[in-house]
This record gives structure tokens, C-alpha cells and sequence, in this order.
């Protein structure tokens, strides 16, 4: 018996001292100054302290379990890889653009169910979005979004836009280039039509396009992951809400091109992304760092290799 308590002894001895040198091992979380943070009514605030700062922002709250190896392990991972998708705390170093797209991107995977992260949820209960939560965010976000246009006479102006537009690209001695190196094609416009959407929530009208590559593709239900060399294009108009509720496609917002490449896009699954904004077709993202931002914004789209708004399945294009 004086053996068997006397081994019981070690044994708890070398556990308490293994976890003790654990404690030793690896960065905990440290939390740097604010510097720029996020500028948003109170009640979009509210929300995203009490379920995005804990990870998103250099502000956050651990608790004592948090800080115990190696569950600090955990949660220190977590939380560098969360602060370098977006961080609350540098928010306002974001372009505008940038951090509409971060919105949707909260907005998108909070109605997926990705985010907040379930191992986080079952510890913070507090940190679980109720159904107005997400409604104030998108409201906050919709608010962002380009004005509603309720004047028909817009029409001529944005035609006139359009075409003084096309002269000037037919002038110029190239297209238009991303800060990523894709290019702006004007050869979409003889390219197979995909599918066609409206977006309510920020009033715009969207047409869907594909090269050859991509069309096939669809057409044989190899999507997964699309060929080398497809490419999608998606022309977005403003909408013009007519005040007997019809709607019309108003001014250029932007053409949006996404491009497969598997040797020069591989942190973003072979996809490489351009926008190209208004009737001047000006490149969006002053870095390449942007092609970053449109890819975590396609992430829940994982399941369609990351394209949105394909056709359903089985259906032919003609």
C-alpha cells in the first residue's frame, strides 16, 4: 500500500510539474493599443464587443481558463489568425470599400453558422447572435452602400456615361489592370450569360458571365474546383426604384472578374480577383493584399469552388 501511494505520489508530482513548465511554453495573447478603431453607432458597438472583439480586435477579454496550457495555445492561434483577417482596433486603416466588404463578410458567415466559432460559443454563450443582432448589422451595412436613385432621367445620364466610357477604353492603348495583374476584358460582353441576380439590400442589379472554359464547365458540373483558365465576370448596375415599384438598371457600379490561376493565386485557391469601379473602370485595392479581402468574402461559397450565383443543378445553359 506505502508503494502503491508512494508511485500515486510521483505521478501527481510529475503531472503538476509537467503543467507548470506548459505554462512557460508559448506567446500568450497580448493586447496592443487601439489604434484606430472601428467608428459605428452604439448599438452595432455593443454587438461586436461582445462577439467578435474577444478575437478581432486588440482588446480582448480572456478568461482564466483562456490562459492555461495549453488552451492558451488554442486561443492564442485563434486569435493571431482572427487580428489578420480583420482587426476592430486598426479598423479605420481600411479603405472604405475594405470594410464594407469585412461587414458582409461578418454578416455572411454569422448566417452560415461559421462564425462565431462553436468551441468559442459553448464557453461565451453571450457571444451568439440573436436574429435582430443580425438584422442592425445588415442595416448598419446596407447603410454603407451606395444611395437609391429615384429619377428616370438618370437613365440618359448613365447611357451617356456608358458610352463615353466604351469610347475611351476603345481609345486607350490597353485595359484597365488590377493591382494583382488581372486585366479588365471588354470581350465579356460575347461571353455566355450565367445567371442574372437583384440585391435589394444594397440596390443593384447584377448580369453573370462566363468565358468558354467556365460555361463548359457549368454545362458538365465540374465545379469542383473549376478548370484552369474559366473566368467569370459580373457587370453590377445601380438600380433605379421607379415610384410604381419598377426597377431599372441605372449607372455602372463596377465589373467585377474572377480569374483561375492556380500557379500565380495560390493563397486564394487558384482565384485571382478584380474590380474595376464605374464608367472610368478604376481599379479597386492599391496593393495586391485586396485579392485577400474578395477571398475571405467567397469563402462560404466553398462548396461551388467559391463562385456565387451559379444556375441550379441540371440546368442547361442555352
Amino acid at each position: 500500500m506505502k508503494i502503491l501511494t508512494r508511485k500515486t505520489g510521483w505521478i501527481t508530482a510529475l503531472i503538476v510539474l509537467l503543467i507548470t513548465a506548459m505554462q512557460f511554453i508559448g506567446q500568450p495573447v497580448q493586447n496592443h493599443p487601439a489604434t484606430a478603431p472601428i467608428q459605428a453607432p452604439d448599438e452595432v458597438l455593443g454587438i461586436l464587443r461582445r462577439a467578435c472583439y474577444d478575437c478581432h480586435s486588440n482588446e480582448s477579454r480572456l478568461s482564466w481558463y483562456d490562459k492555461i496550457a495549453p488552451v492558451s495555445w488554442l486561443v492564442s492561434a485563434d486569435v493571431n489568425e482572427a487580428r489578420s483577417r480583420f482587426n476592430l482596433s486598426t479598423w479605420d486603416t481600411l479603405s472604405p470599400a475594405s470594410q464594407q466588404g469585412f461587414l458582409w463578410e461578418m454578416v455572411n458567415m454569422v448566417l452560415t453558422g461559421k462564425m462565431p466559432l462553436g468551441t468559442y460559443a459553448a464557453t461565451h454563450p453571450q457571444s451568439r447572435l440573436t436574429a435582430n443582432d443580425i438584422t442592425t448589422l445588415k442595416k448598419y451595412v446596407n447603410d454603407l452602400s451606395p444611395a437609391v436613385y429615384h429619377d428616370t432621367a438618370l437613365i440618359q445620364q448613365a447611357d451617356k456615361e456608358l458610352r463615353q466610357s466604351r469610347e475611351k477604353s476603345t481609345a486607350a492603348a490597353g485595359n484597365p489592370v488590377a493591382a494583382n495583374g488581372v486585366a479588365y476584358t471588354p470581350d465579356f460582353r460575347r461571353w455566355q450569360v450565367i445567371s442574372t441576380t437583384n440585391r435589394f439590400d444594397n440596390h443593384s442589379i447584377r448580369v453573370v458571365y462566363g468565358n468558354d472554359i467556365a460555361a463548359k464547365a457549368i454545362k458538365e458540373n465540374r465545379i469542383n474546383p473549376f478548370p484552369e483558365g474559366s473566368t467569370i465576370v459580373k457587370v453590377v448596375w445601380n438600380s433605379i426604384e421607379e415610384k410604381n415599384g419598377d426597377i431599372l438598371p441605372g449607372s455602372l457600379n463596377s465589373v467585377q472578374i474572377m480569374t483561375k490561376d492556380n500557379k500565380r493565386f495560390t493563397d486564394s485557391k487558384g482565384w485571382g480577383f478584380a474590380k474595376f469601379n464605374g464608367t472610368a473602370l478604376k481599379p479597386y485595392g492599391a496593393t495586391p493584399m485586396f485579392n485577400t479581402t474578395c477571398f475571405n468574402c467567397h469563402k462560404i461559397a466553398s462548396a461551388n469552388d467559391y463562385v456565387f450565383n451559379l444556375p441550379l443543378p441540371n440546368n442547361e445553359l442555352k
